[in-house]
């Protein structure tokens, strides 16, 4: 019987749980500061919590988006194998391709480095790794701030976030609307792991394991792909695109929900996704449930497109044009917003 969940509200997974990570805890800490939040507006808010990025509209017809994301716990795999440059690459990625679900172009990016000690050629290494990232996604890194913690985080340890901002083009907004069954989902492949489960990997990949498969460790370690490019040309040139998901924490059951129109489901091909070898490793030595593995991780998808089913193959074409091998993995049919895979 496929799986199936309501907008992301049943996304579980057991296996993260018992790596420390509760993503139910996450759903219900959202759920109590929506109040917050909402007395914290002020006039050009658009929508509320919950998208892939805030929205703010200038009144003058331009639009605003704008996300903040981490590296997470990839940080320590970083930290083990002493390589710091593609982990800024990986913050830039968790950020721009948030907004990108928008609908945006990302401008700017600004970063922030909190460390127990601050390391100069350290911070380099990092700040290189942004910069490369914001070249990719073809923004400005505009600033950012270092903080030194001594006692809050250990010598050798430290964290990475960032904060990007974009910008709509008039009738480019997504979701778009005049979503129909029959339209098409495109996967666009994911570079591997990315930034998201690294909990879970690592309790199944112990460190004293890691630093004997340095290969493991490099493959682990592969950066986040950067959408923005492929996903703005995708935009200029295809008008049925209706909407995009990032597939980070909470892979499929939590992400794609968020891309559904109300009265429609999704029903993802099992057989024509393209899952890279290191997740089967991943679920093998790690004994993870195939639901676990989809809750997870983004299986091969770093991002999803629905797009209309008669542009569906100008959309695929579009995005190969622009480096990333695209193709339809799925579609969209009645329901309630629930993800079949």
């Amino acid at each position: 019987m496929p799986e199936q969940i309501r907008h992301g509200k049943g996304s579980r997974s057991d296996a993260y749980a018992r790596s420390g990570v509760d993503v139910t805890a996450g759903y219900r800490a959202i759920d109590l500061i929506r109040g917050h939040v909402e007395r914290a507006k002020i006039p050009g808010v658009v929508g509320g919590v919950g998208g892939f990025g805030g929205l703010f509209d200038l009144g003058d017809g331009r639009t605003l988006a704008a996300g903040a994301d981490g590296v997470g716990t990839k940080l320590k795999l970083a930290i083990l194998r002493d390589k710091h440059d593609t982990v800024g690459i990986d913050c830039v990625a968790m950020n721009v391709n948030d907004i990108v679900c928008c609908g945006a172009k990302p401008l700017f990016f600004l970063d922030y480095i909190a460390s127990g000690r601050t390391n100069p050629e350290r911070v380099e290494r990092i700040v290189s790794g942004v910069a490369d990232g914001c070249v990719q996604a073809g923004c400005a890194l505009l600033g950012g701030e270092t903080a030194e913690m001594p006692g809050f985080y250990g010598d050798n340890e430290y964290d990475l976030a960032g904060f990007a901002v974009g910008i709509l083009e008039s009738g480019r907004k997504l979701p778009s609307g005049g979503m129909k069954a029959g339209d098409i989902l495109i996967a666009l492949p994911s570079s591997g792991v990315h930034s998201n489960g690294f909990s879970l990997i690592r309790r199944v990949f112990p460190e004293d394991r890691l630093l004997k498969e340095s290969s493991l460790l490099d493959e682990l370690l592969i950066p986040t792909r950067v959408y923005s490019k492929p996903m703005t040309a995708l935009l200029e040139s295809v008008d049925g695109v209706r909407s995009a998901a990032h597939i980070t924490g909470g892979g499929f059951y939590e992400n794609l929900p968020r891309a559904l129109a109300p009265g429609f489901s999704l029903r993802v091909s099992r057989s024509e996704l393209r899952v890279p070898a290191i997740f089967d490793r991943i679920q093998e030595e790690g004994g993870v449930s195939d639901r676990d593995m989809f809750n997870t991780f983004n299986m091969g998808m770093g991002m999803g497109v629905i797009v209309a089913r008669e542009e569906a193959d100008t959309a695929i074409t579009v995005l190969r044009a622009n480096g990333i091998e695209a193709y339809a993995v799925g579609e969209i049919e009645p329901g309630d917003g629930e993800v079949y895979v």
